[in-house]
C-alpha cells in the first residue's frame, strides 16, 4: 500500500500522483492555508480534526470537507508544513486501519 511503502515524497512524486485517484489531505490549520495558499485538488483537515474526520460517517465527510471519504485501503497523501503533522497524520490514520 502506498503509506507503507512512500513515507516522503518529491513535489514532483506528488505531482504525478495526484494525476491518478490519490485523495490528497493537507493537514495545516485553516489559518496558514488563508495565509500560504491552498495546494490545488487537495482538502485541508486540520491534524486535530484528522481523527475523528476518518471515522466520520461518509455523508457527514462529504457534507464537511466537499470531497468523497476515503476507504481505508484508497491511497491517500497527507502535507502539511515542515513534515512533522504529516508524520502524525500518517501514524493515526494507520492506527484507524487504513492502509
Amino acid at each position: 500500500s502506498l503509506c507503507a511503502e512512500v513515507s516522503g515524497l518529491s513535489y514532483q512524486e506528488l505531482k504525478d500522483l495526484k494525476k491518478t485517484n490519490v485523495l490528497h489531505i493537507d493537514v495545516r490549520e485553516r489559518w496558514e492555508i488563508d495565509r500560504f495558499g491552498k495546494i490545488p485538488a487537495s482538502i485541508n483537515i486540520p491534524l486535530g480534526e484528522l481523527v475523528e474526520a476518518l471515522q466520520m460517517d461518509p455523508t457527514e465527510f462529504k457534507k464537511q470537507y466537499s470531497e468523497k471519504m476515503p476507504s481505508k485501503s484508497d491511497p491517500v497523501v497527507f502535507s502539511c508544513l515542515a513534515g512533522t503533522r504529516s508524520k502524525q497524520a500518517l501514524g493515526f490514520a494507520t492506527s484507524l486501519g487504513f492502509s
